[in-house]
Order: C-alpha cells, then structure tokens, then sequence
C-alpha cells in the first residue's frame, strides 16, 4: 500500500519522538501524537491505531533499558484509577465522529501540557500528593491514553512528585505504559483502529524508532532537560492549537 510523502515525514518524526521519549527525555512523546494525527488527517482514529503498535515498540526499548529500577508499588496505587477513565474513553471513541476526536484530542493536549508546565514551573506542591490529586491523575492518564495515546504528561507528573530518580522514573514508565498499551490492543482492532492498513504504515517507522530510542539513552546523560522540554512543549502547543482550529 501506498502512503504519501507527507504522511510518512510526519510519522517518521513521530516515531522518531516517541523512541527518544521512551528512552531519554519523556516530554519528547507529546508533539509525536499531534504528528500522527497529521498523517491521518482524514481519519484521526486511524492515527491513533496508528501510534499504538509504535507505543508498544518503544516501550519494549524503553524495558530493556530500565526493567530493573521500576517501583510497582506507586504503579499498584495508580492502575485501579487508570482503568476507571479508559472507560470513558472507549465510550467517546465510539461515539465521538472523527472531527471532534481532533478537536478533543488538541483540547486534551493543551490540558495535559498545562498541567505539566506547571509541575515544571512550581515544583511539586502539597496538593500534588494527596489522594484525591492520584486519583484525578489515574483517571486522566486513563481517558487521555484511550482517546489519544496522550497520558505521558499526566505519568510524568504523577511519577515526580514520587521524588524518583531519573532511572526509577524511566522504569517505572516504561512498565506502565508497556501493560496499559498492551491491553488497549484488542479494543482498538475490535473498533478497526488497528488494522492492515497503519500496521503496513508502521512497519516503515520501527527502524526510526529504534534509532530514537539509542539516541534517547545517550543523549539523557548531557542534553540539558529544561531547554529541551520548553522546545518540546512549545512545539506540542502549537501542534495541538492546529488541530483544534484546522
């Protein structure tokens, strides 16, 4: 099957970020989204199809890196609330027609980098820890991961006001995000996300991938994080704005 050019620059690109995030820098992932959905501009729960089996890639990376320095107790805490707003999720997949999936799509990017800049801005406060702020959390990451592939902003919040270190935060990501991408596949080929189609359009990005995903694990020891996250969400802004006014 045939893809155009555009299509396969802008995933490309995407699966290029989403190996550098799984390895490296996890803010890299947010603009990857907004790209895919880009390359399937005219059916955007194809690109959500799309971006699962890349997901599922960069995770595996992501686990042969850091399998050893996960915390599942913070995990086991998170996955009951996680599950609680995939529901939701699958119920506007269903229903919600391809257009407004964009447009809820872009809004929940914007929500989800708000709250991560101010994470980055503020420092994790009082409130950030308490339970009610985890459930709101898990519930969050659970709808934006079933909608879009679009919970990293929220684990990234909710894994630094664990106060981890930078190898527990990659592990216990990439073990997250590995189980509950795992368990989106059956639902996402029962409503034909996943399907010949973006399966043949993925196989051309595994190898980008995995050049992102090397270059992630080297590039976490010296690029600076801050200039390389305000790059990165300034882009996923821009992306998301597009989606919502296009």
């Amino acid at each position: 099957m045939a893809f155009g050019s555009t299509s396969l620059w802008l995933g490309i690109a995407a699966a290029l970020l989403v190996g550098f995030s799984k390895t490296g820098l996890p803010g890299a992932s947010i603009p990857a989204v907004a790209l895919m959905a880009e390359a399937f501009r005219d059916d955007t729960r194809l690109s959500v199809g799309a971006m699962l089996p890349v997901l599922l890639c960069g995770d595996l990376f992501a686990i042969r890196y850091y399998r050893r320095d996960a915390q599942w107790s913070q995990l086991w805490q998170l996955f009951p609330f996680v599950i609680a707003g995939m529901i939701p999720g699958y119920v506007v997949l269903w229903k919600l027609p391809t257009d407004g999936l964009r447009v809820l799509l872009g809004v929940v990017i914007l929500a989800l980098l708000t709250l991560h800049s101010f994470q980055r801005w503020y420092g994790a406060v009082h409130w950030l820890e308490a339970k009610w702020f985890n459930a709101m959390m898990g519930m969050i990451a659970g709808f934006g991961t079933t909608i879009g592939n679009a919970a990293g902003p929220v684990m990234s919040i909710f894994l630094v006001t664990r106060r981890m270190g930078k190898q527990e935060f990659l592990g216990t990501s990439a073990w997250f995000f590995f189980l509950v991408n795992l368990s989106k596949v059956p639902f996402f080929s029962l409503l034909g996300m996943i399907n010949t189609k973006t399966l043949q359009f993925d196989l051309f990005l595994i190898p980008m991938l995995a050049c992102g995903a090397v270059l992630g694990a080297r590039a976490v020891k010296w690029i600076p994080q801050a200039a390389f996250d305000a790059l990165v969400l300034g882009l996923a802004g821009v992306a998301a704005l597009r989606m919502i006014i296009a």
